[in-house]
């Protein structure tokens, strides 16, 4: 019969136990004559015949105690009398209890005394302590890789074997090893063991868990080496050293479009794919999520909830505002290698980039213009369609550039271009908007 977990646990802990008695009747009290090795066998063999054993009579194994048998019948029925308090989960014993109840307190009295990392149980600071020591006892035979602990080189094998013994009670999915089969069934049953121990939030897995408490400590153990960027993740890290090295290893097969991270492609492709259901009741413009409709709303409500500390201006997008406040620190942590020019933002140098590469990725659809910027493409394309999103709010005109709207405004309010700087971006924004209707 094929043994469980639970029953292998069962039986290492009676074998356990009767070494540990035999160990103990065997320990040679001072000044006693020690007994020779024949005559400690048959001392042995004649109390294990004498003891009095109980038989489990679903499976005919012997226990040396009746609550060792009581314990050990829950195998078969699937008994577990024993429940957390706190995520509800059973278990067929106290002392299993004991040790889950360490997830939800903290609680790590094991700690490694050559780097301090702490664990809730014994076993696993000693296969931590391997790491150190470099004792990797356990070989595969297949491929000669080696392991700390037989159950890693076990878990290992079924790569080999296809072996796939954990299998799903709600559907057909097999899995090697029980940990990813105890996570995917949560899937099933909606169960979040794991609770954020600052919110009420709970998860599936303790690694988001791990992931989500970082909001709240601050914590950011990743750290950049060219930059010195601290993030809460490793994912975030690679993500962000691509800025660096310029890596862009997932592309659109819709249009060759490539992207630094798998979500910002998994974003893109709802561009080709998704219908986009949220439209702006002020300008008919329709949005993929109903956040991005949000955040475009306040483009009409003149909203501008995140302002800087340090000079009060104010932004409808929080992304904004934190690369303004670089212009204060005077933080420029992104640089072209080809003119060693620096910028704010990982945006701001991949526009300046195509300066290099003359690349224009964005074509007209209406004509064969292309542009380096989706917003020179946008505005290009209204030539061709008369859209004029921009209304004025004192007036029912209509404009299709924003500096075009601003500017009429004042005609209302009676404001003029405060700054020599203003003046010289409405100049440009002139200028810039001639040039594309010459250029078509």
């Amino acid at each position: 019969m094929k043994r469980t977990e639970e029953q292998t646990e069962l039986i290492e802990e009676n074998e356990n136990e009767e070494l540990s008695e035999v160990e103990e009747k065997n320990h040679v009290k001072t000044g006693e004559k020690p007994l020779s090795c024949s005559q400690t066998k048959q001392k042995d063999l004649k109390k294990r015949r004498s003891k009095k054993y109980f038989t489990c009579t679903q499976c005919g194994k012997r226990l040396t105690s009746k609550n060792s048998l009581d314990d050990h019948m829950r195998v078969h029925t699937g008994e577990k009398p024993f429940t957390c308090d706190q995520c509800g989960k059973t278990f067929l014993r106290a002392s299993v209890l004991k040790k889950h109840l360490k997830v939800h307190t903290k609680e790590m009295p094991h700690s490694c005394n050559l780097c301090g990392k702490s664990f809730s149980q014994p076993i696993h600071l000693k296969l931590h302590q391997k790491i150190h020591t470099a004792v990797r006892d356990y070989m595969c035979f297949e491929c000669d890789k080696t392991f700390t602990s037989a159950n890693g080189l076990k878990r290992h094998k079924r790569i080999h074997t296809g072996e796939k013994p954990f299998k799903c009670s709600h559907c057909d999915k097999r899995f090697n090893n029980s940990a990813s089969w105890k996570r995917h069934e949560r899937i099933h049953t909606g169960e979040k063991p794991y609770k954020c121990s600052y919110c009420d939030k709970r998860f599936s897995w303790s690694g988001p868990l791990k992931t989500h408490e970082r909001i709240h400590t601050g914590e950011k153990p990743y750290t950049c080496d060219q930059c010195g960027n601290s993030f809460a993740t490793k994912g975030q890290l690679t993500g962000h050293i691509r800025v660096h090295t310029g890596e862009k290893p997932f592309t659109c097969d819709q249009c060759g479009k490539s992207f630094i991270l798998s979500s910002h492609l998994k974003e893109h492709i709802n561009i080709h794919t998704r219908e986009k259901l949220y439209t702006c009741d002020q300008c008919d413009k329709t949005f993929l999520r109903a956040s991005d409709l949000k955040t475009h709303l306040r483009v009409h409500s003149k909203e501008k909830p995140h302002s800087c500390y340090l000079c009060g201006k104010s932004y409808s997008c929080l992304q904004s505002l934190k690369v303004h406040q670089k212009a204060h620190t005077g933080v420029r942590e992104y640089m072209c290698f080809e003119c060693e020019k620096t910028f704010t933002s990982a945006n701001c140098l991949k526009l300046h980039e195509r300066i290099h590469t003359g690349e224009k990725p964005y074509k007209c659809s209406h004509c064969d213009k292309r542009f380096s910027r989706s917003g020179v493409l946008k505005t290009h394309e209204r030539i061709h369609t008369g859209e004029k999103p921009y209304k004025c709010s004192h007036c029912d005109k209509k404009f299709s550039h924003s500096g075009d709207l601003k500017i009429h405004e004042r005609i209302h309010t009676g404001e003029k271009p405060g700054s020599t700087l203003e003046r010289d971006l409405i100049s440009v924004h002139t200028v810039t908007r001639d040039s594309v209707i010459q250029d078509t």
